[in-house]
């Protein structure tokens, strides 16, 4: 079972960046997926789910309104769209697939992180 993530980058405070999570090895359907971002010195945190089959998303509050998550159940990949970026978003991105949950220790599998870099 393999997540890649991918789309990370630098971008200006304002811009705009779509992370993707590219799962392989079984479907996920049943699975909650998420994407977490780390701060260096920070612990890992929820930034958004999505429920795989019912397509519900569930959102932190500091990303409302900013970041969009969805999926494509025909390329097995989850997309984190996020815009109005800030400098405190700057962290290493990763998804997850999991059980469903705002902690980190409920899930299984994770990709490898994408750097996400927004200047001022």
């Amino acid at each position: 079972v393999q997540l890649q993530a991918s789309g990370g980058g630098l971008v200006q405070a304002g811009g705009s960046l779509r992370l993707s999570c590219a799962a392989s090895g079984r479907t996920f359907s049943g699975y909650f997926m998420g994407w977490f971002r780390q701060a260096p010195g920070k612990e890992r945190e929820f930034v958004a789910g999505i429920n795989w089959s019912a397509g519900s998303t569930y959102y932190a509050d500091s990303v409302k309104g900013r970041f969009t998550i969805s999926r494509d159940n025909a390329k097995n990949t989850v997309y984190l769209q996020m815009n109005s970026l800030k400098p405190e978003d700057t962290a290493v991105y990763y998804c997850a697939a999991g059980l469903g949950s705002s902690a980190p220790g409920a899930y299984s599998y994770w990709g490898q992180g994408t750097q996400v870099t927004v200047s001022s």
